[in-house]
């Protein structure tokens, strides 16, 4: 507790779990007087040289005024944090406010001095980097601007921990010491330092549990069957390189071995060092197990004990506690509830699941939060014949249950940078942290493939995360915006990962296919259309086709310029010299291995064993015992099919699908995803305006919200915001009666418009409650009547006058900020197309010139900004600027959480914002530019 003299309460907030760069996790917490003890034996197990770069002189032990100063805070002008593991301190950071005198100093004092000491055993393991990140969000909070620090020339380690965070930052020397100072705010390097760092920590956190030296079953049965006799067993036929270990409690004291493996009856028994436990317990027992497995230094655990978040209330809460309990000790958690993790690696082979096979290595990596999703994905992968054999194996399956700790984020960041895998599977049942998740899968997906199935989930059981308030849809465009492939089914998630996996990313959306059934060709021909890809006119080599017919057309269509891709088609066939199943594979395989840059799909009718040897080795193919009969459609020069040879490590296995749609819709999918690849390479620039006043904006935007905590803005005030932006917007003038009607009119000068403004009526020009070029006051005046009779008194429609827009289509623009997502601006036609259809189209903000021109070609309905069945054209341009002032806007200015332009009439020169609001509150708070933290619970 705090003394009464403390000025503020214990900032809980401050509180907060972080991965380090060795992958262990430490507590952040505020220093508070009750650490004293705390404070005292981390002190004396500080070496005496970290002691003396600390304060400068042999410092061998802490006075009791020492202590007493490092542990009493008020918690804004002086401040102390500490990391701890196990509930002890193992590094500690204080600043304390200082005036221009250098001396001890309250606000408005901008500065503080600041001082690290970390626990020898630490060093090095990214503690201190956390520990700034945090101290310095801290000194913003309570207006600190600058830190201030003195350290030895010597102390190269505390030197570089501030040279490298990425601050702007003055250095000097004098006195033989080293003068450091620098600003908070976030700069462009020291987030891409934090975002950097936070990406090591987190990829290595997952990779030490994915490629343990030891592992231990701990509850493992004393008889065969059960959840952790089975997962030891499984352990074990994987071929699990490391050092395995039974544990149950209830063992007797003479047993030694279970299943040929060490059995203890706790795991404080093992007298070796143990890194990964898989707790097969009953709920109830699960803290005691943790304890054990905390207190060996264990490194993470595979909890798949169910009874947790996802059996209600109670269960929320035993989840947080394991999670707090676990975080303790340092360890990192797959689970509750988890099915369990895999990695195929044969230096490793680790099977610590449910799973009762282990898949064979190769470059596919699986995410699911559900085990029934992870065992029908790893079923599928088997069943197509790839999944087990050749190159899309599996690299490493993780399904996580309820996520408490370690997430699809976590599993990303680990993937990024994994060089065993090449494409990224995630079965998705809700983004607990968009804004991160979108902004780790862009830079994914800017390396590897990563593709996604979303379900319609909430937020994660016991997490406390915002929610998005975005439609399932939003983030679903915000995802492919950020480059990933969002299926909508598993079997869509599974023929895309297979493609990705096996073949090279198509060039465009051009694609020949050929095969031996005409209809069949015809029917890949219309999912081409259908999918938006442009197919060439299918080749039949009839029914007759034997598999060097099939070679030479292959490899013809792989050398024509005017073809991206190729879609073979085949089914059964009748007679002598038609090939069998691997006789085509070989031949197929062959013909595509000689021009490798383009991708071969296969479609196949009842012909499952081809499926199987287009995925097999090569030299299982038999050999052709005599050469096919000539054929007049085969060109003379064509070459005779290979014999079998043994396939070059590294060659394309070609996929094969039952059906058209699949492969189609598949080749699709990569076509977009290659797309989306070469445009991420420029993805443009935010350009400057130099009418904006964003000086100006943000004084008005303060005086507005003096009044209150948040408020929709008058039309004045609105119109006064953008304008700031160069946003002009079209002033309509409120008409209560005929008279004020026809003055407004003539202030405006005609033609008007006059308009009802009602909430029911706003917008809706088909109910009829507008009236649009009005020539003089006479009839401004018999079309007011005409609608004051239609939907009653002038107070109830609320009319308006407003000068006459040129012609042109009807746009809408919106920006809103989401808590969870960030500011997203949204883009769609006004009317029916965007209420009714949904034809709206999303970016992410701040948008690029190039984002911005995409966002208006995304809808639907764009074809009628271009000159649809001979309209003309209309300023897309000046949309496209339009777009760009507005996202400036809500970029610089968060407080503006809201803005709607509806119409936004484009004409074909120009545009005009006929309606407008907005609306101001005190932004989200943005935890993407605070300090790296894990989830809170």
């Amino acid at each position: 507790m705090q003394s009464a003299s403390d000025r503020h309460e214990y900032p809980a907030h401050w509180e907060a779990d972080v991965v380090l760069r060795d992958g262990g996790t430490a507590r952040i917490r505020p220093i508070t007087v009750d650490d004293a003890e705390r404070l005292v034996s981390f002190y004396e197990q500080v070496s005496d040289e970290s002691k003396y770069y600390r304060f400068f002189a042999p410092y061998p032990r802490l006075s009791d005024k020492d202590v007493h100063r490092f542990t009493h805070h008020d918690f804004v002008d002086r401040v102390g944090l500490a990391a701890t593991v196990g509930g002890e301190f193992i590094a500690t950071v204080r600043y304390d406010r200082i005036g221009a005198d250098g001396m001890a100093a309250s606000a408005p004092a901008d500065e503080a001095e600041v001082a690290f000491l970390v626990q020898d055993a630490h060093q090095g393991r990214g503690v201190a980097s956390a520990l700034l990140e945090h101290i310095a969000a801290v000194a913003r909070e309570r207006g600190i601007r600058r830190f201030a620090a003195e350290v030895l020339p010597a102390n190269n380690k505390m030197i570089k921990v501030f040279t490298d965070a990425g601050y702007t930052q003055k250095r000097s020397f004098e006195d033989g010491v080293v003068h450091l100072e620098f600003g908070l705010e976030p700069t462009e390097r020291s987030v891409a330092v934090q975002r950097a760092r936070e990406q090591r920590a987190e990829a290595h956190s997952v990779g030490r549990l994915l490629a343990p030296g030891s592992v231990a079953v701990v509850g493992t049965g004393r008889s065969p069957g059960g959840v952790g006799r089975s997962v030891l067993g499984n352990l074990r036929e994987a071929g699990f390189t490391g050092r395995l270990y039974a544990v149950n409690k209830a063992f007797p004291e003479d047993l030694k071995e279970v299943d040929g493996m060490p059995a203890h009856r706790s795991v404080r028994d093992i007298a070796a060092p143990v890194d990964l436990a898989v707790v097969a317990v009953p709920a109830e027992q699960v803290p005691e197990a943790v304890t054990e497995c905390g207190e060996h230094g264990v490194q993470g655990l595979v909890v798949l004990s169910a009874g947790y978040a996802e059996s209600g209330p109670d269960g929320r809460e035993r989840q947080r506690e394991l999670v707090r309990h676990a975080r303790a000790y340092g360890m990192r958690i797959f689970g509750p509830n988890a099915f369990g993790v895999i990695n195929t690696s044969p230096e490793v082979r680790l099977n610590a699941s449910l799973a009762p096979e282990m898949p064979r290595p190769g470059r596919i990596g699986l995410f699911a939060q559900s085990g029934a999703i992870g065992i029908a994905l790893l079923s599928r992968l088997h069943r197509r014949g790839g999944g087990v054999t050749g190159v899309t194996g599996v690299s490493t399956f993780i399904s996580s249950g309820n996520r408490a700790d370690v997430s699809g984020n976590d599993v990303l960041q680990y993937w990024y940078d994994d060089p065993d895998t090449d494409v990224a599977l995630m079965y998705l049942e809700s983004i607990g942290n968009p804004r991160k998740f979108t902004r780790l899968a862009r830079r994914t997906a800017a390396a590897k493939p990563l593709v996604v199935v979303q379900g319609a989930g909430s937020a994660p059981q016991g997490h406390a995360v915002r929610a998005t308030r975005l439609p399932h849809a939003t983030v679903s465009a915000l995802l492919r915006q950020a480059g990933v492939i969002r299926v909508d089914t598993i079997t869509e998630l599974v023929d895309a990962g297979l493609l990705l996996a096996r073949q090279p990313l198509p060039t465009g959306p051009r694609v020949a296919i050929l095969g031996n059934s005409e209809s069949l060709g015809l029917l890949t021909y219309d999912a081409c259309l259908s999918e938006g890809l442009r197919p060439l006119p299918p080749l039949d080599l009839t029914t007759e086709a034997s598999a060097q017919d099939f070679h030479a057309a292959l490899a013809r269509a792989l050398a024509d310029e005017t073809c991206d891709a190729v879609v073979v088609t085949a089914i059964p066939a009748i007679g002598e010299r038609s090939p069998g199943d691997a006789e085509l594979a070989e031949a197929l395989r062959s013909a595509a291995a000689a021009a490798p840059a383009k991708p071969v799909l296969v479609v196949h009718v009842e012909l499952g064993g081809l499926a199987m040897a287009l995925s097999a080795a090569t030299s299982t193919a038999p050999r052709a015992e005599a050469a096919p009969r000539a054929r007049t459609d085969v060109p003379e020069d064509a070459q005779p099919v290979p014999t079998a040879v043994a396939a070059p490590e590294g060659t394309h296995l070609i996929p094969a699908y039952p059906a058209a749609e699949r492969a189609v819709r598949a080749l699709a999918e990569a076509v977009k995803y290659a797309l989306w690849r070469r445009e991420a390479a420029d993805a443009g620039r935010v350009p400057e305006y130099e009418d904006i006043d964003e000086k100006g904006a943000a004084e008005l935007i303060g005086g507005l919200l003096a009044r209150g905590q948040g408020l929709t803005l008058g039309t004045d005030e609105t119109c006064e915001l953008l304008g700031r932006y160069g946003i002009r917007t079209r002033r309509a003038i409120p008409a209560p009666a005929p008279d004020e009607a026809a003055r407004a009119a003539a202030a405006l000068g005609y033609p008007v418009a006059l308009k009802a403004t009602a909430p029911h009526l706003r917008h809706r020009a088909d109910l009829g409650g507008v009236r649009l070029d009005v020539a003089d006051e006479e009839q401004l005046r018999r079309s007011y009547a005409e609608l004051t009779e239609l939907f009653g008194k002038p107070e109830e429609i609320r009319p308006v006058v407003q000068a006459m827009a040129p012609r042109g289509v009807d746009t809408v623009v919106r920006a809103v900020i989401d808590p969870a997502a960030g500011a997203v601006l949204s883009f769609g036609l006004a009317g029916a197309a965007s209420q009714l259809l949904g034809d709206m189209a999303h970016r992410l903000v701040p948008v690029t010139d190039r984002e911005a021109s995409s966002l208006i070609r995304s809808i639907r309905t764009a074809p009628l900004l271009f000159g649809w069945r001979g309209s003309t054209p209309v300023d897309t341009a000046a949309l496209e600027e339009l777009l760009l002032r507005v996202s400036r806007l809500v970029d610089d200015h968060p407080e503006v959480v809201a803005v709607t332009l509806e119409p936004v009439v484009v004409a074909p020169h120009g545009l005009s914002v006929l309606g407008a609001s907005v609306r101001l509150a005190p932004p989200p708070a943005r935890d993407d530019l605070g300090p790296r933290t894990l989830p809170t619970y």
